[in-house]
């Protein structure tokens, strides 16, 4: 194990000094951020994607300088780009024209709303409408004219752990914030174009005259792999690097004014085959949705009956461990504003889970009766105060669970270097006939920054549950360093035997955890083809209050990555784990308490994501539990222009203990066919063999404004060769904006 780390440590000392590594001569320094002056238009403008022929655009003075971080870091853009910004007192519009030597070969992957723009030609700009350096607004395009925004708070870091999780919110960046905009793009001889029609009413800012935004550009050539910002970073950032974006200057804001009803009808038929009454039933509903801006940073969103039937299933997992599972949130009610709440370690100890409200463990729909949020900022100062009630869930004469209300309060005051303080508030609270039912957590976080390249972070929490009285709390302390392609994690964490927070998530209780990582990008700029290499090395290790060590996982690996978009990662595991009491880890196949010492070797293989066919593979070999086993995972994807996209993915685990042999597998199928950006049909098809469970998801899509529109999902389940229930789902959202423009 020395030997594999020493050669780790001395490949970094190598190619850091190698003349092959990063370039930077020619980039702006990043102390000295660029800046640019928004025109104040008189009238609104016609959104169409025409940029050159266009009067009004051609009058603004465009942006043109953009700098590579791939491939080239620190070199000019290899094609000409022209940004131009305007504003009106309720629109903020943008202007790009990507010029292109050969539009012929524009590289289209994908007409969904919202899907990557990282395997298309693309262009997607942040605003940071606070000037904090920390929160702000994406968005981008391709040359279809997709709608692709997102949320990005703490510059989009989420807190480092070793867990991998499926998609959806962990973190600081929110994909799943769906805004009310417009987009229009064409193309031509000169490349293609885009209009992009923001109203300020959809942002979050401070009125007054002559305020500053921070703001950055990213255009992506994705024929040459080629990335492209306007304030020029170091090469292991990209554009929710805020504390390095440029500054938007001449803005004259007023509040505009944003009163949005949100209602809803649905209909649902559904049949649970495993009841004994064997019937279907049938389900009407309505409710709404209300957002007001009572000031142009501070708004209040209200529910009533709150329903996410349109939102895609959870992808299914198998549990080869003894500790839970994580499963992401994905309903637009909680997405908004998700990373100010986040307090803790995102997927291992958050203090505050929204899956607990409206969910029970099993991921059944628990009827949530209303709510409301109150959230945003007043000077240096964020809050955000969320009040929700849940009904109660009854199974024939007997009430499983009763009715409960939930309430979240945070804040949180910023200072200067990227630091600040702040304390939340997270309690449940039952409103049944039980007594003294509730589970409360009080928590204060903080970060203090050390210029721009390092950060010490910490949190500490407290729970309180009726007849808990000792060890109820949990702690993290947590130093970051990233510049110049180095990144250093150093933390402990902690948490204690009664720590319980009902309205959060712990990943493990009851543990001491000290967790390391040193990770290096070293640019090779084409030599043998390679645009960089990312040697890295991570540990951690768990310990019990009885100094007893239940997990130590030490990663060793590098990662190879061609100019063409070809990405090897080689790697070796060495992995203990003290298993204190017996589990089942398969049906009927059981592993003693003992201390198990393991190796274990991985591969990791994947082809230029943007091609109309890619694969992923990932294939682990070595030791666990006293046996062995085998995983491999391949993710094969399949496109058809920008219409027609597909993936097919196989999970196998092949386990071989001395209590027994076993194989638990997961296959998935995403097909999405999009026969314009806002009209799409996908489906989800999932196997579970440990459960011997399939499930399917077909959901129809008609978009209107802000993710709102027409539904139609189907859902059905087997398991154990039996159907075991069937839904189908019609439902209709619109949006009416009563403060818009007439």
């Amino acid at each position: 194990m020395k030997t594999v780390v020493s050669f780790f440590f001395l490949s970094i000392l190598l190619y850091g000094n190698d003349g092959y590594s990063q370039t930077v001569t020619n980039m702006p320094d990043v102390k000295n951020r660029p800046t640019a002056k928004a025109t104040t238009l008189a009238a609104e403008m016609k959104i169409d994607g025409e940029v050159l022929n266009d009067e009004v655009w051609q009058e603004i003075t465009p942006i043109e300088e953009m700098w590579q971080t791939k491939p080239n870091s620190g070199f000019p853009a290899s094609e000409k780009t022209e940004i131009r910004i305007a504003l009106t007192a309720a629109t903020f519009y943008l202007s790009v024209v990507c010029y292109d030597k050969e539009p012929e070969r524009l590289v289209v992957s994908d007409a969904r709303r919202d899907a990557t723009l990282d395997n298309t030609d693309s262009f997607i700009f942040i605003l940071d409408t606070y000037h904090d350096s920390q929160n702000g607004f994406m968005f981008g395009t391709n040359s279809l004219g997709i709608e692709y925004d997102a949320q990005v708070d703490n510059e989009g870091q989420g807190n480092f752990t070793g867990n991998r999780m499926q998609s959806g919110t962990v973190g600081g960046f929110n994909l799943n914030w769906d805004a009310s905009w417009e987009v229009r793009s064409k193309v031509g001889e000169f490349g293609w174009s885009a209009e992009f029609a923001i109203p300020l009413r959809t942002l979050r800012f401070a009125s007054g005259k002559d305020q500053v935004w921070g703001i950055n550009f990213q255009r992506i050539i994705r024929k040459t792999n080629e990335i492209d910002y306007w304030a020029a970073l170091p090469i292991q950032f990209d554009i929710k690097r805020l504390s390095l974006a440029g500054t938007l200057t001449g803005l004259n804001l007023q509040s505009p004014g944003n009163l949005k009803l949100i209602p809803y009808i649905l209909g649902q038929a559904s049949h649970d085959y495993t009841q004994p009454d064997d019937k279907t039933e049938y389900r009407p509903a309505v409710g709404m949705d209300v957002k007001y801006s009572i000031t142009p940073a501070v708004t209040l969103d209200l529910t009533y009956n709150t329903d996410f039937a349109q939102v895609e299933v959870d992808q299914q997992q198998i549990n080869l461990d003894r500790f839970n599972l994580f499963f992401p949130e994905k309903r637009p009610f909680f997405l908004e504003n998700a990373g100010f709440f986040a307090v803790g370690s995102p997927g291992e100890v958050d203090l505050f889970f929204s899956r607990k409200i409206g969910l029970d463990e099993s991921g059944k729909r628990v009827p949530i009766i209303g709510g409301g949020r109150l959230s945003g900022k007043l000077n240096n100062t964020s809050f955000g105060l969320l009040n929700m009630f849940t009904d109660q869930v009854n199974e024939g004469d007997v009430t499983t669970i009763q009715r409960n209300n939930f309430t979240v309060a945070r804040v949180s005051h910023q200072f200067a270097q990227r630091s600040y303080f702040g304390g939340m508030f997270v309690n449940r609270e039952g409103m049944g006939n039980l007594e003294n039912d509730y589970n409360r957590t009080l928590a204060v976080d903080g970060r203090w920054g050390f210029g721009k390249k390092a950060q010490l972070f910490g949190f500490y929490a407290k729970t309180i549950t009726p007849g808990d009285s000792i060890n109820t709390d949990a702690f993290r302390l947590q130093g970051n360093y990233e510049w110049n392609g180095l990144r250093l994690n150093l933390s402990y964490q902690q948490v204690s035997e009664g720590f319980n927070p009902e309205v959060g998530f712990l990943l493990r209780s009851a543990y001491r955890k000290p967790e390391v990582m040193v990770y290096k990008q070293v640019r090779m700029n084409g030599r043998y083809g390679l645009l960089e290499l990312r040697p890295h090395v991570t540990y951690r290790s768990y310990w019990n209050f009885n100094d007893f060590q239940e997990t130590s996982y030490l990663h060793v690996d590098n990662h190879w990555v061609w100019v063409s978009g070809l990405e090897i990662h080689t790697g070796i595991n060495f992995t203990t784990e003290g298993v204190v009491t017996p589990f089942e880890i398969s049906k009927d196949v059981w592993v003693p308490a003992a201390t198990y010492n393991h190796q274990e070797a991985q591969i990791v293989f994947m082809t230029n994501q943007s091609k109309p066919i890619y694969l992923n593979t990932r294939s682990i070999i070595g030791g666990s539990f006293g046996g062995t086993r085998y995983i491999n995972s391949v993710t094969v994807g399949l496109r058809s222009g920008d219409k027609l996209t597909s993936e097919l993915s196989l999970a196998v685990n092949d386990v071989k203990l001395e209590a027994g042999d076993f194989v638990a597998s997961i296959l998935g199928a995403r097909i999405s066919y999009s026969f314009r950006p806002r009209i799409n049909l996908q489906s989800f098809i999932q196997y579970n063999s440990a459960a011997d469970l399939w499930s399917a998801n077909i959901r129809f899509s008609l978009l209107e404004q802000a993710n709102t529109g027409l539904f139609v999902v189907y859902n059905e389940v087997y398991q154990y060769g039996e159907i075991s229930n069937r839904s189908l789902t019609i439902k209709y959202t619109r949006m009416f904006d009563v403060l818009g423009k007439k």
